[in-house]
């Protein structure tokens, strides 16, 4: 024979309680079977437990000795129940999220935000990388989630629209540009202009809007990303056409925000790999990236409707 759970969970009663008595309340049994079992687990074990003295059970050294042992092995389930819990409760786990830079520094600390209010529990791992190396990690199924500004949906994903909201003028105070509401293409003839890197794709789609509007701008300085963009202009040294998101971020530390009296769409798409185990975790991150877009959107139209 071997000792059973039952036995063990018999005797941790008794050295609780003190007594066959009160391991039955504990158990919500009755004391002769508490007896037969204590009785059983001597006879298992070979060991004498406890010694008889005025109704009252005293434990030998060997019981002692064996209850440190049932006590860490007792303090390991206890852990695995509280783990257990915590799963069926999504308070534990790990989120694995590539993305652009720019998403890393102006709307994902705004999701983790939202998001763990309801979801303290879990951890996100957020890795920035620019394409085409972001787009392979998602085919290679890295990650449990992406965002990207390329609309075609790398193969073995599916993609959702998250956000769009049209590119937007940053200037610095005082600029006379500011004088003006809307701003059209005509109004960047020979205004010193901050640019992005020649190889980002809105820079180009932006490139072919002045050339076909024939306007021609100075461009003083390029720069490979749009948080480095706006440190340009926040020290005058021109004026720069951002993505949305970026200048709500930016907006209102030395800068000023203008819309474009033509329409250059910015979007953003998450991606999420097929192939790799569904996750509610990444359910709930997906929503609260869609509510934190949404309102994103909501606060640039806001911000460029104040004078």
């Amino acid at each position: 024979m071997k000792i059973s759970l039952r036995q063990i969970e018999v005797f941790r009663s008794i050295m609780q309680a003190g007594s066959v008595t009160g391991a039955a309340r504990l158990l919500f049994t009755s004391q002769p079977t508490v007896s037969r079992e204590l009785a059983r687990l001597e006879q298992v074990s070979g060991l004498r437990l406890f010694e008889r003295a005025g109704g009252r059970l005293l434990p030998t050294d060997q019981a002692l000795m064996l209850f440190d042992e049932v006590e860490r092995s007792y303090v390991g389930l206890e852990r695995i129940e509280r783990c257990a819990q915590s799963i069926r409760n999504f308070e534990h786990g790990r989120l694995a999220l590539t993305c652009l830079p720019l998403f890393s520094q102006t709307l994902l600390p705004r999701v983790c935000r939202r998001f763990y209010r309801s979801r303290p529990g879990i951890s996100v791992s957020i890795v920035a990388q620019e394409s085409p190396m972001l787009e392979e990690s998602l085919v290679t199924q890295q990650h449990d989630l992406g965002l990207t500004e390329v609309e075609q949906v790398p193969r073995g994903t599916r993609g959702e629209p998250l956000f769009s909201a049209d590119m937007i003028c940053v200037l610095a105070p005082g600029h006379p540009l500011l004088a003006k509401p809307v701003l059209s293409l005509a109004d960047f003839h020979r205004v010193d202009f901050i640019n992005l890197s020649s190889l980002d794709v809105y820079r180009q789609r932006l490139d072919e809007c002045f050339r076909q509007a024939q306007v021609d701008r100075r461009t003083v300085i390029e720069t490979d990303n749009a948080a480095s963009v706006c440190a340009m202009v926040r020290q005058g040294l021109g004026v720069a056409i951002i993505n949305p998101l970026t200048a709500l971020t930016e907006a209102g530390r030395d800068l000023v925000m203008r819309p474009l009296a033509v329409s250059l769409p910015y979007r953003v798409m998450l991606i999420r790999p097929e192939h790799r185990p569904a996750s509610v975790s990444a359910d709930a991150f997906c929503q609260a990236l869609r509510e934190e877009a949404q309102s994103m959107a909501e606060g640039v139209r806001a911000a460029l409707r104040r004078p």
